[in-house]
């Protein structure tokens, strides 16, 4: 009876230790769930070797992706799963690379992997001509996103650069376009002055013709 009565006890005990240890019941462990690539950057004939790779941590080798344009998708459950572990309120700077022997690997592409990054357990990464991959973790949400925050503002702010060119284009087309007009108005307006004069000028001897021919003055010969 005693003992059975104290399991509960212990139960409650076993759960505020598990809920006390960091990490027990909220770890963010990231799989890959699909990848394609789209090019390779072997210069020989060969199958490339690509891997996964966050800074401070071992590489994970894509044995499978030998070939580009085909989708690969995983389980999680292969031998080299998962990638990497995130924590709640940090991002780690991860990408994916090509393995080379005489010089040095190549990247498809390096960005900061968060898990605000994650909307219901999912997230795309795109690289224009270069990949597109999948990442899966559960327990990552959006509400943990600094690192969201982050990327979010580096979009922004790549969205400002190109509008602020844009912008700049428009005033320097727009200066061009109103500079051009004036010089044309310009030079519409001296060909009309000069147009102008030369009538007046003819009318005037004209006139004095008329007002010769009126007096009976002409020239004697």
């Amino acid at each position: 009876m005693r003992w059975s009565a104290s399991i509960p006890r212990l139960l409650l005990i076993g759960c505020v230790l598990l809920c006390s240890i960091p990490g027990i019941l909220s770890t963010r462990i990231v799989s890959l769930g699909s990848i394609v690539i789209f090019t390779t950057h072997e210069w020989l004939p060969r199958k490339p070797t690509v891997y996964f790779h966050c800074q401070g941590e071992n590489k994970t080798f894509l044995p499978d992706v030998k070939e580009k344009d085909i989708l690969y998708t995983f389980h999680g459950e292969e031998s080299w799963q998962p990638l990497t572990e995130l924590p709640k309120k940090k991002c780690k700077r991860c990408g994916f690379y090509e393995q080379d022997t005489f010089k040095a690997d190549d990247v498809f592409d390096e960005w900061e992997l968060c898990a605000g990054n994650f909307v219901d357990g999912k997230y795309v990464r795109k690289k224009k001509n270069e990949f597109n991959a999948t990442f899966i973790c559960p327990r990552c949400t959006a509400s943990d996103g600094v690192g969201e925050t982050r990327e979010s503002k580096d979009e922004a702010s790549g969205r400002r650069g190109k509008m602020v060119t844009v912008i700049s284009i428009c005033i320097f087309a727009a200066s061009f376009v109103m500079v051009a007009g004036i010089v044309a108005l310009y030079k519409y307006w001296q060909k009309r002055k000069r147009e102008q004069d030369q009538a007046r000028f003819l009318k005037l001897f004209e006139e004095g013709d008329d007002i010769e021919d009126e007096l009976g003055l002409g020239y004697i010969i």
